[in-house]
């Protein structure tokens, strides 16, 4: 079986859980396209230009496909995850050569579709689940040098911003049990993993309702200026005692999580403090804004004000000094005036963004914005406001980072840097890349002989230079997480 992942870490763990379910049932897994029997797309519905990639890609195994039948070599094509769930019919209808389909919650039945595919028969599960998790599979990890990991914490969202697909291609909102979460957490660190994110489409929002004796537990409250669409429910351990638990596993294990929904930060902020408190939960915040304008936020369905969000972004500021926050937007939303545009523009410039992810707007079917908004800004309009954004974000992240020149970050190390074998990559906790030479050092812990930063390793880099992607420069000693926490 060949795989290839499209779109988001949700997607690259999807990969992973399917992987598991298949070599359990006695499949091999090929690098090379050539050698495959099966080949599976692991697909992204967000935005068109995602699936149009997958649309390209079926073209070219297209001609695959017809080769391997003159040579009698049969091979099977299959489409998984989000463009499943949403184009089931057009796709097996439209490319006549995918043999599966199988939506984000069928990926247990993948033996059973290929068993009926053997046949020459079309085969498609694309059955949403309450209540799948995949709790009991553990997924093969298949990330570079198993440095860095990333655990699939809940399933689905109940948000249903007006924009958004995903409630529709992954269905409602189920969290894993937190036991379950913190056996591949020790795994992990057993397997010598540094570094691990905790993935969920609103993480903040996870409820684990596996134990009885938390069922009577309060419903949460939302963070001042926030509402929602949906009725918080009561019950089950919230994220808090998730991220309590997953940290005290190994102090030399870093930890991240995304995707929280700002409105998911209630003022008791337990979160927060113990993303202040813990060395090794990462000082980093994903906080999707999505737009700067009240006007579009509500046209989106976000549930908070520009105001109301600024408040949260000071608060987490106030709470964990030199935090690192990165964020969503999504340039010419439905009815989004130059005014709403500039709005964006100024919050863009006000928080000063470490990293950003930034998207013109593509309406999608079955979203509330499809129903009741008209997509009425011009195509050429949104890709100059696109522009903008990207641009102001640059500037800011630029500043932002060169107030980094001159201190000591420590850096995880992932590998050899892409542009030259002679320089090593890593993430700081801020999770911006970090480039610096390899050369021999010391070591922290006073052995004599110089070492070699390895993979895995954790070394203190100080910054010599800056750019709106990444840090460079000059490599001081190799460390640990808890000795370079216990000397700040």
């Amino acid at each position: 079986v060949y795989l290839e992942t499209y779109g988001c870490q949700m997607n690259v763990n999807d990969t992973e859980i399917a992987w598991a379910i298949l070599q359990k049932n006695g499949y091999r897994r090929t690098k090379e396209l050539g050698e495959a029997d099966v080949i599976l797309l692991v697909t992204c519905s967000v935005r068109e230009k995602a699936e149009q990639a997958i649309w390209n890609r079926l073209q070219h195994l297209k001609a695959l496909k017809a080769r391997r039948q003159q040579a009698r070599l049969p091979l099977r094509i299959g489409i998984l995850g989000c463009m499943a769930e949403r184009l089931k019919e057009e796709i097996l209808h439209r490319e006549k050569l995918v043999d599966i389909v199988a939506g984000p919650d069928a990926y247990r039945d993948l033996p059973r579709l290929l068993a009926v595919s053997e046949s020459g028969q079309q085969a498609a599960n694309v059955l949403l689940s309450l209540d799948e998790t995949y709790a009991d599979i553990l997924p093969v990890q298949t990330s570079a040098g198993g440095t860095t990991a990333f655990v699939s914490i809940m399933r689905g969202c109940d948000n249903m911003c007006s924009y958004c697909i995903v409630p529709f291609t992954r269905g409602r909102e189920r969290s894993r049990p937190i036991a379950s979460i913190l056996q591949e957490v020790k795994m992990l660190s057993d397997q010598g993993v540094k570094e691990v994110t905790l993935l969920g489409q609103n993480v903040n929002s996870f409820r684990d309702t596996s134990e009885m004796q938390f069922q009577s537990a309060a419903a949460p409250v939302l963070s001042r200026g926030f509402s929602t669409v949906y009725k918080a429910k009561p019950g089950g351990l919230r994220f808090a005692h998730l991220l309590d638990q997953v940290s005290r596993i190994d102090p030399e294990m870093r930890i991240r999580f995304t995707s929280p929904h700002p409105k998911d930060f209630p003022d008791e902020a337990s979160v927060l403090q113990l993303i202040q408190e813990r060395h090794n939960i990462c000082k980093q915040l994903h906080l999707p804004a999505q737009s700067g304008s009240t006007r579009v936020l509500e046209a989106m369905r976000r549930g908070y004000t520009r105001e109301a969000y600024l408040e949260l972004v000071h608060h987490v500021r106030e709470s964990i000094p030199g935090v690192s926050l990165s964020s969503d937007f999504i340039a010419g939303f439905c009815g989004e005036t130059e005014e709403d545009h500039q709005q964006t523009v100024s919050l863009l410039r006000e928080v000063r963004y470490n990293v950003g992810f930034l998207f013109a707007y593509s309406m999608r079917q079955k979203t509330r914005a499809y129903h009741r908004l008209q997509d009425d800004v011009a195509a050429d309009i949104k890709q100059r406001r696109l522009e903008e954004l990207i641009t102001v974000f640059r500037e800011e992240a630029a500043r932002a980072n060169e107030a980094m020149v001159g201190q000591s970050q420590l850096v995880l190390v992932e590998g050899p840097s892409k542009r030259s074998p002679s320089e090593l990559c890593g993430r700081n906790d801020g999770n911006i890349k970090v480039i610096f030479p390899s050369t021999e050092t010391e070591d922290a812990a006073g052995c004599k002989a110089p070492v070699r930063a390895q993979p895995g390793d954790y070394v203190l880099v100080k910054v010599t230079s800056a750019s709106s992607q990444t840090l460079k420069g000059a490599l001081l000693c190799r460390t640990t997480l808890s000795r370079s926490a216990a000397s700040h």
